[in-house]
């Protein structure tokens, strides 16, 4: 495409025999492509052995964006979304060598929950976000959708608010009203390979709990938990609840310490009858995982028995120097990521965001991103 790489995705690349096709490995394709994806329609996904694969059983690396909005804009009366989610706005996306998009979601909009507009709940924010995965699809992205915002009062440790309303992130999911959500997702989505359901964006029951060996028991087996005063859907219950509907997806599933810790995930991992689970994983500059050491040492180990996906990824000092070498290590591992976030009104600082206009213009960081994305896209 003629845009350079960053220096350090470049040096590592180059090391590694990535161009030259060393990172795929048993005969499986970095980037594969079915008959029926060619024609614009997006890749049937499912889990083998500790790859993500397509109807044909090559492998699929997702490199991807967070397209914020669809949290936050209706529990604060300002609309479904924030910006355009027309297809304008994803064939900005494609330039970039987008192939798979996130969508953060609240389950009180979809529930239809009474505190919510009635303009932006229940009916008219599910078809909207029905909407959204069809233009997705049909332009060939894989979209996931992510449960971002649920409801219950939390006010330990790291409290985002006290409000027990779905207006900010919370430690666990509720075991009210996101077990519903998941059950309504699925039911709406399960005959449609091209979604995957990210059950909860970024728990940190080990900060509510104090210490890690409650907050992984938490994160497993819900209930009560240490540190929380609502009822807690726990990953099993909200995976039962997924299958209960005869919903096949791809389930991302985030660890503790806000989605970066996975040091104790394959341990904890769900009983899924699918086999179809992925580990999610969250990883910027200013988190406690943040270097190779770590990357080698605690992620690494989970990339060899089950997919990983980078759900979020990013920095706040609108460049590249971590993402760039964060990058080039997921690369020679073949694995998937997107980068927060697609959106404009936010600078890169405090997004980070990407863009400064939905045409695709890219901040700082967003053109490192950028340049990453090009220079490995098929």
């Amino acid at each position: 495409m003629g845009i350079a790489p960053g220096p350090a995705l470049a040096a590592c690349l180059l090391c590694a025999g990535v161009m030259a096709g060393c990172a795929a490995s048993s005969g499986s394709q970095v980037e594969a492509t079915s008959r029926s994806e060619s024609a614009g329609q997006a890749p049937q996904l499912h889990v083998s052995g500790n790859e993500l694969v397509n109807a044909d059983g090559k492998r699929v690396v997702l490199r991807g964006v967070n397209r914020s909005g669809g949290q936050f804009a209706c529990v604060q009366g300002l609309g479904i979304w924030s910006g355009p989610m027309n297809q304008a706005s994803v064939t900005a996306m494609k330039k970039w060598g987008v192939n798979a998009v996130r969508v953060p979601l609240n389950e009180a909009c979809w529930n239809g929950e009474s505190y919510v507009n009635a303009s932006y709940r229940g009916t008219y924010y599910q078809k909207a976000v029905e909407a959204y995965v069809r233009l997705l699809n049909r332009n060939g992205l894989v979209a996931i959708l992510d449960l971002h915002w649920t409801d219950g009062a939390y006010m330990g440790p790291s409290s985002a608010c006290s409000s027990s309303q779905a207006v900010c992130q919370k430690p666990m999911p509720d075991a009210a009203q996101s077990i519903p959500f998941w059950r309504s997702v699925a039911r709406g989505f399960k005959s449609n390979g091209a979604v995957i359901f990210d059950l909860f964006n970024e728990p940190y029951p080990d900060k509510a709990a104090g210490n890690e060996a409650d907050g992984w028991t938490c994160w497993l087996r819900g209930g009560t938990c240490k540190g929380i005063s609502y009822p807690v859907a726990g990953m099993q219950s909200l995976v039962n609840a997924v299958r209960s509907v005869g919903a096949k997806n791809v389930i991302m599933l985030g660890g503790l310490t806000w989605a970066n810790n996975l040091s104790q995930w394959v341990t904890h991992e769900p009983f899924d009858p699918e086999h179809n689970l992925v580990a999610s994983w969250h990883s910027y500059s200013f988190n406690s995982c943040n270097s190779p050491s770590c990357w080698n040492s605690e992620v690494a180990p989970v990339i060899s028995k089950v997919p990983v996906i980078v759900g979020e990824l990013g920095e706040k000092d609108c460049a590249d120097t971590y993402i760039d070498p964060l990058i080039a290590w997921l690369a020679q591992k073949s694995t998937s990521y997107l980068a927060w976030s697609w959106n404009v009104g936010k600078s890169c600082e405090s997004g980070p965001s990407l863009i400064t206009s939905y045409a695709g213009t890219p901040t700082g960081y967003g053109a490192g991103y950028r340049s990453d994305l090009l220079w490995l896209s098929p």
